[in-house]
């Protein structure tokens, strides 16, 4: 499988850049590509930049000018759908934005300079989450604070369930999940000793995972609160995804992209699947296809390929060669993929044209 990554196996760079060319764009951004995503209605992509730049595309015409708005004044940390059109984007400058396709932006919250808007969730029904230091806003569609969820330490991730009836927090000793609607805000807490950052819960809202500070992640069956431990990475997991139905959890951190399996009982006690992997390259970014079992995963060397898993098949989107991934993300429906580097480029790929 090694081989058909190499460059040579794939015959040169503009080969591996076959999908990027004929299908889509690229640009050189100018600084660190911190975060990517997609409109929820379709109607535009985001790239939120380390100089605090947000760099909007139309997936539609990846190749037409793309629009740079100066959106914060420091880093941009995260960019996300928010529940309808548009974006949210958080920065170190304290504030919370909500940027529409056509540049708009709008000053959502302001919660200093001295606090980080790091991480960031929207669900469809109009809650946002807003992880603030030890703190968990929810916010409603108007951008007013519904409450305030205290945690014992530094949030490191948030994340709503598929219903938008939970959210999840990452902290120092476990994750909080805390029922939204609740007149009594007392979280139930999964322990684990360590410092728990990024968050999620399995589509079917069954089990929740966490990266961890060190090399792993570890999750917990919510049915008996059984743990799971996922150790043995080379690296510190950037990026996990489940996929469309949850059957398996993407992951990187390895030289190649982690499989583990949510079917049949889960992981406990079963061994991953590997794909797309043997060069020694580490797996930087990965992100699974809405729809089907197939995940786009994006490398150290810059190199950003599609799997599918089942048949275990390889397709190049682009070439290594301009600087580590740092950000991939699918539009709602699989048909536009978009990915970042370390060095500033960006990329944006139709895949619903032909020829």
């Amino acid at each position: 499988m090694s081989e058909s990554l190499s460059g040579g196996a794939m015959g040169s760079v503009e080969d591996a850049d076959f999908l990027l060319s004929t299908r889509g764009a690229g640009h050189e951004l100018g600084a660190w590509v911190v975060s990517a995503a997609f409109g929820r209605d379709g109607q535009g992509a985001a790239f939120g930049l380390g100089d605090g730049t947000l760099h909007l595309a139309d997936p539609a015409q990846p190749a037409a000018p793309w629009r740079k708005l100066e959106a914060h004044d420091g880093a941009c940390l995260t960019v996300v759908p928010d529940f309808a059109a548009g974006f949210l984007s958080g920065g170190d400058d304290g504030k919370l934005l909500r940027v529409l396709p056509d540049g708009s932006t709008a000053t959502l919250a302001d919660f200093g300079m001295m606090k980080w808007v790091e991480h960031i969730a929207a669900h469809p029904s109009g809650l946002r989450a807003v992880g603030v230091g030890k703190a968990v806003h929810l916010l409603d569609k108007g951008g007013a604070t519904l409450k305030t969820l205290a945690h014992p330490s530094t949030v490191g991730g948030v994340a709503f369930d598929a219903k938008g009836k939970r959210v999840a927090a990452g902290h120092y000793n476990g994750v909080s999940l805390w029922f939204v609607n609740s007149k009594e805000d007392k979280p139930r807490v999964l322990p684990w000793k360590g410092s728990h950052q990024l968050v999620a819960f399995s589509p079917d809202g069954t089990h929740v995972v966490s990266t961890m500070q060190e090399n792993a992640l570890h999750g917990w069956r919510l049915t008996d609160q059984q743990d799971m431990r996922m150790s043995g990475y080379p690296a510190k997991i950037k990026s996990f995804s489940f996929t469309a139905k949850g059957r398996w959890m993407a992951t990187a951190g390895a030289d190649c992209v982690v499989l583990w399996p949510f079917f049949a009982g889960g992981p406990m006690g079963k061994p991953p699947m590997e794909l797309a992997g043997g060069d020694g390259v580490l797996c930087t970014q990965v992100a699974c296809h809405p729809q089907h079992e197939v995940v786009a995963a994006g490398f150290q060397d810059g190199l950003v390929l599609m799997a599918e898993i089942g048949s275990g098949k390889i397709v190049p989107v682009a070439a290594p060669g301009r600087g580590a991934v740092s950000a991939l993300a699918w539009n709602a429906t699989g048909t536009q993929l978009a990915f970042g580097t370390e060095t500033g480029f960006a990329g944006l790929v139709d895949l619903s044209k032909r020829g």
